[in-house]
């Protein structure tokens, strides 16, 4: 009997470590990489911290319940759309130089051009949010987009490494259109490992500032959230951004449940013309590692943004919620605060200097 449990053992073992050395699941830090992490005060114990104790499951709840729910439990019956997800098609490779403007490519995924610069962020243009081809599947109209739709970009962004915003196919194909890429400690093994050059990496923790094309400059700021791509956790950072340019300052929030760090954020570096925040997949259970919608309103507030664009939701179901109860509840909890919540399409461009722009109710019906 107990060398069939050391065969199981040793087998199941054995199938972890084929599964996890595919390309996809990307590489660990080492070497100098590694040993730059360790100099980082967030870097404690092999693994990175944020700023507050952050349980990844709230108080009143068990990771057993949750994973049983998540799977087994009932589901609301809008979990995914009931038809294709509205979306207009804009080809980016046209879009001129001189346009300041905003795209959402579903989920976390969007194209920022301004002050003549490029910006791809977070982009997963596969067809699954997942390392597996039969798991996190977008919604029918939600993957408009793919990587030869991508022109060339001057920066690639990425907030951190989880699979729905750190996209091994998207990231690999589009490599020879990136001119630099912008991303937390530790994330730059996995590029490296698929081919990026060590000295396109703009590698960086909190705090930490870079000058960028035309006289931008982009800061690392803190995020309430955690990584991974196998089993260990945090073994990179997460982040978010403050981008700032000769006419604007944006906010790109990354994943984040909410903490102090959005009122630190928008007192050091505030106001801001754009916040672009989570708003989706979010429960109880997990409350701080994902806002929920009052969370991102507060956040919205503490930031001090004029113009808020929610992203995160209507294209992977990643939380047991109704795929278009994030939209439907910012909107109204934003309206009530006399926040400007701009929800365009998938695809749909926003033009930067006109934000008084007035969108439809897409999500309804």
């Amino acid at each position: 009997m107990i060398y069939s449990v050391v065969i199981i053992v040793t087998l199941i073992v054995l199938a972890y470590f084929i599964i996890t050395s595919q390309e996809a699941f990307g590489a660990e830090a080492k070497g100098k990489r590694l040993e730059r992490m360790k100099q980082s005060k967030h870097y404690k114990n092999n693994q990175f911290h944020n700023l507050s104790y952050t349980p990844s499951i709230a108080e009143g709840y068990s990771m057993p319940k949750v994973m049983y729910d998540f799977f087994f439990g009932k589901k609301d019956p809008l979990l995914k759309p009931l038809k294709d997800i509205p979306s207009v098609y804009t080809d980016l490779k046209s879009i001129p130089k001189e346009q300041d403007i905003f795209v959402w490519l579903g989920h976390s995924s969007y194209y920022i051009q301004t002050d003549g610069v490029s910006f791809l962020i977070d982009p997963v243009l596969s067809l699954y949010g997942s390392p597996f081809k039969f798991f996190n599947k977008a919604f029918a109209g939600a993957d408009i987009f793919k990587p030869e739709d991508i022109p060339h970009i001057d920066y690639l962004v990425i907030t951190h490494d989880h699979y729905d915003h750190l996209d091994y196919p998207t990231v690999k194909s589009i490599k020879d259109r990136v001119g630099k890429v912008i991303l937390p400690l530790g994330v730059g093994a996995h590029l490296e490992k698929w081919g990026y050059s060590e000295n396109q990496l703009i590698e960086e923790e909190w705090g930490a500032e870079a000058v960028l094309k035309n006289n931008l400059k982009i800061t690392f700021t803190p995020a309430r959230h955690f990584s991974g791509r196998k089993m260990k956790r945090n073994l990179t950072l997460w982040t978010s951004y403050v981008l700032e340019t000769p006419t604007k300052k944006i906010f790109l929030g990354g994943d984040s449940g909410y903490d102090t760090h959005f009122k630190m954020i928008g007192d050091k570096y505030g106001p801001f013309d754009f916040a672009i925040m989570e708003n989706g997949q979010y429960n109880d259970a997990w409350k701080y590692i994902h806002a929920l919608p009052e969370d991102v309103i507060q956040a919205s507030l503490d930031v001090n943004a004029k113009n808020i664009i929610p992203v995160h939701s209507s294209k992977f179901a990643l939380a047991l919620h109704a795929w278009n109860e994030p939209l439907e509840k910012v909107t109204s909890l934003g309206q009530a605060q006399n926040l400007n919540i701009m929800t365009p399409m998938i695809g749909e461009p926003v033009d930067l200097n006109k934000p008084e722009k007035k969108f439809k109710v897409w999500w309804k019906g």
